[in-house]
């Protein structure tokens, strides 16, 4: 599968500091702001720093430091928004998959029972 990555997208943009963000915590690969339409109490997006689109293009082509250090975020996000006794983690792809936004990003969601993860 070919990814052809449009850097203007929004979080493209956030990233080269053009759009303000509400940044929960920042490393050499990844960062993680608050969603501004948050759908549960905790509702932080992580998104790496290269121009990766979905979750399978990360997992094809980011390098292993890249892959490594966007988990290492994901695990301290969690941490710093104590999102005990849950939370859910979501990433959307493509079309069908229902992605606003043409750069992978994983939704960390937590703060409530989030019941079903998809209705019928």
């Amino acid at each position: 599968m070919q990814f052809d990555y449009d850097d203007q997208n929004i979080f493209a943009k956030i990233l080269r500091g053009e759009i303000p963000n509400n940044t929960v915590f920042e490393s050499d690969h990844a960062l993680a702001f608050r969603d501004i339409n948050p759908q549960a109490p905790v509702h932080v997006l992580v998104i790496p720093k290269g121009p990766y689109m979905t979750l399978d293009h990360f997992a094809r082509d980011a390098s292993a430091d890249e892959q490594v250090g966007f988990m290492a975020a994901v695990a301290e996000v969690c941490r710093l928004e104590g999102v005990e006794p849950g939370f859910r983690a979501v990433a959307n792809a493509r079309e069908d998959g229902v992605q606003d936004v043409p750069h992978y990003h994983l939704h960390i969601l937590a703060g409530r029972n989030l019941g079903p993860m998809l209705a019928r």
